[in-house]
C-alpha cells in the first residue's frame, strides 16, 4: 500500500499533476490484462464530462478516437506499450543472451569473426586479413623486401551470415488463459518481442495469430486489445462439429484449436521469401478442437483423435521448413497431458518443446526466437 504525507499547502510547493506518460502507462497494465474492455469503459463516459487527463492523452498522441468516435490506443502509445514491455522483460533475464540471427543462406549482412581461412573466388576483398596474408607471403619467399603476396597467399576472415527470418507466434486465447494473470503475460512478451523485432531486426518479419476454437491474425493493437475467449459452455462432455461457413457461436468460442493455428502460420510463411522461417507455440492446455474439411471439430476432454490431427498438421509445418517451438504454461496443477503433447509436437517436428511457469516464459520464448536455425556458415 502506498504511504502518503499530508501537510497545509502554504504556496510554495509544486503542484505536479498526473503526466500523460504515467497516467497511459497505468491505462496500459489494465489493457494488458483485460483488453479493450477497459476501453469501452472509458467510451460509456458522458462526452460532456470527458476527464482532463484523457484530453491530455490525446493531445500527446497516446489515445485517439476511431471513425465511429470510439477511443482507442494510437500507435505512439502502442509502440510506448511495446518497448515498455521489452524494457521489462530484459530486468528478468541477462541481456547478454540476445544475439543475431545464425544461418547456412547467406543474407544482407555478416558479421565478421577472428577466424581466418584461405581466399577463395568470391569472397568479398572487404574481409581479406592484410597481416595474415603478408605473412603468408613473407614466409612463402623466404623473408626479404619487397613482399609479393600471390593469390594462394591471401587470407580472409570467416563470416556468419544474416538472413531475414520470418515468425509467427501462436497466443492460445483458450478460456483457461484467464487464470492466474497468464494471457497478460503472455500479450508483454510478445508486444516486446515486437519492439525487439523492430529495434534489432528490422528485415525480419513478425505476425501474431490467436487460437482459440478458431484462429485469427493480430495486428499490433488488435493483440493489446485481446483477452481470452470466456467460457460459454459448462457440459462435462463435449462433441460438436460446426461448420466454418457460418458465423461462430460464442458460447463455443473457448476451444484450444492449435491445428487452425498452425495452419494459418503455415499458410502465412508460405508468402514469405525470408531464409529462416519459424513458428512459436504458447499454450496452457491440450488441444480441444481441430479442423476436418469445411468443419471445426470440438472434442472434450481432450481426445486422441484431436491430437493426431493436430501433430500432423505439425509435421507439414516441418516439412516446409518450418522450426516449431511449443510451450506449455503449467500454472495451477501439472498436466501431464500437456506436456506429453508438446514434447510429441517436439518429436515429429524434430523442434522445441518445454513447460514453464510464466515467470520463466519470457526467457524461453526469447532464447527460442534469437536461437531459430542458428547455424554458422563457415566458408563454402
Amino acid at each position: 500500500m502506498a504511504n502518503f504525507e499530508y501537510s497545509e499547502w502554504d504556496g510554495s510547493q509544486l503542484f505536479q499533476p498526473q503526466s500523460a506518460d504515467k497516467a497511459f502507462d497505468q491505462l496500459s497494465e489494465y489493457l494488458l490484462q483485460h483488453g479493450d474492455h477497459v476501453l469501452k469503459q472509458l467510451d460509456n463516459l458522458d462526452e460532456d464530462e470527458t476527464p482532463e487527463i484523457l484530453e491530455l492523452l490525446e493531445q500527446e498522441g497516446l489515445l485517439e478516437k476511431d471513425e465511429e468516435g470510439k477511443w482507442q490506443v494510437a500507435p505512439r502509445g502502442v509502440r510506448r506499450v511495446q518497448e515498455r514491455a521489452l524494457t521489462e522483460l530484459f530486468q528478468t533475464f541477462q541481456r547478454g543472451a540476445m544475439g543475431k540471427h545464425e544461418t547456412a543462406q547467406k543474407g544482407a549482412g555478416s558479421i565478421r569473426l577472428d577466424e581466418t581461412r584461405p581466399y577463395v573466388f568470391g569472397d568479398s576483398l572487404a574481409n581479406v586479413n592484410l597481416h595474415e596474408t603478408l605473412k603468408n607471403a613473407y614466409m612463402r619467399q623466404g623473408g626479404g623486401v619487397p613482399i609479393r603476396p600471390t593469390h594462394d597467399d591471401f587470407m580472409v576472415h570467416d563470416t556468419e551470415y544474416q538472413a531475414s527470418c520470418a515468425t509467427v507466434v501462436l497466443i492460445d486465447m483458450s478460456g483457461s488463459m484467464s487464470r492466474f494473470g497468464k494471457y497478460g503475460t503472455t500479450k508483454k512478451i510478445a508486444l516486446g518481442l515486437q519492439a525487439l523485432v523492430r529495434a534489432q531486426y528490422p528485415q525480419d518479419s513478425l505476425q501474431m495469430i490467436g487460437f482459440f476454437t478458431l484462429a485469427s491474425k493480430m495486428t499490433e493493437r488488435e493483440l493489446l486489445n485481446s483477452a481470452p475467449k470466456p467460457v460459454g459452455l459448462f457440459d462435462s462432455r463435449v462433441h460438436l462439429r460446426i461448420s466454418l461457413d457460418a458465423p461462430l457461436p460464442r458460447q463455443v468460442q473457448h476451444f484450444t484449436n492449435i491445428d487452425a493455428g498452425l495452419k494459418l502460420a503455415r499458410a502465412s510463411l508460405s508468402r514469405s521469401g525470408a531464409g529462416n522461417k519459424q513458428i512459436i507455440v504458447i499454450t496452457d492446455g491440450e488441444p480441444t478442437a481441430h479442423v476436418e474439411g469445411r468443419e471445426v471439430v470440438l472434442i472434450y476432454p481432450p481426445a486422441e483423435k484431436t491430437a493426431k490431427a493436430t501433430l500432423a498438421e505439425a509435421r507439414r509445418c516441418a516439412q516446409a521448413g518450418i522450426r516449431i517451438s511449443s510451450f506449455a504454461l503449467i500454472e495451477d496443477y501439472y498436466y501431464h497431458g500437456l506436456v506429453n503433447f508438446v514434447e510429441d509436437m517436439a518429436r515429429v517436428t524434430h523442434g522445441v518443446a518445454a513447460y514453464c511457469s510464466s515467470d520463466d516464459l519470457g526467457k524461453y520464448v526469447f532464447d527460442s526466437f534469437i536461437g531459430g536455425r542458428r547455424q554458422r556458415k563457415m566458408g563454402h
